[in-house]
């Protein structure tokens, strides 16, 4: 049974940090990439940062960039996101992904695998 459980989200004020976690099983999660998408209410789905199956390759959204990092730990079949410097306009439910290859990374379409979500709300 596939499954991509998310954890790790909150309330945070601006500034602050969270990290979010997805524990990844029933997949061969060494060769899969693995990525970060949002969603906040009333809009589309976004990218948010993908890193390659083995870890050397890293892509971010432009909203993100140098504010957030994504690190997997395939021993542990996990894929974590560092939030810094929250801002207002993170707020969103945040998803978890898995594919393989990395190509056309920031399409949704281009994903397999799907967690279910955790809220991630930042308030002034």
């Amino acid at each position: 049974q596939v499954q991509l459980v998310e954890s790790g989200g909150g309330l945070v004020q601006t500034g602050g940090s969270l990290r979010l976690s997805c524990a990844v099983s029933g997949l061969p999660f060494s060769s899969l990439a693995a990525g970060w998408f949002r969603q906040a209410p009333g809009k589309e789905r976004e990218f948010v940062a993908v890193i390659s199956w083995g870890g050397s390759t890293r892509y971010y959204a432009d909203s993100v960039k140098d504010r957030f990092t994504i690190s997997r730990d395939n021993a542990k079949n996990t894929v974590s996101l560092q939030m810094n410097s929250l801002k207002l306009e993170d707020t969103a439910l945040y998803y978890c992904a898995a594919r393989r290859g990395i190509t056309s990374y920031s399409l949704r379409s281009q994903y397999d695998y799907w967690g279910q979500g955790t809220q991630v709300t930042v308030s002034s």
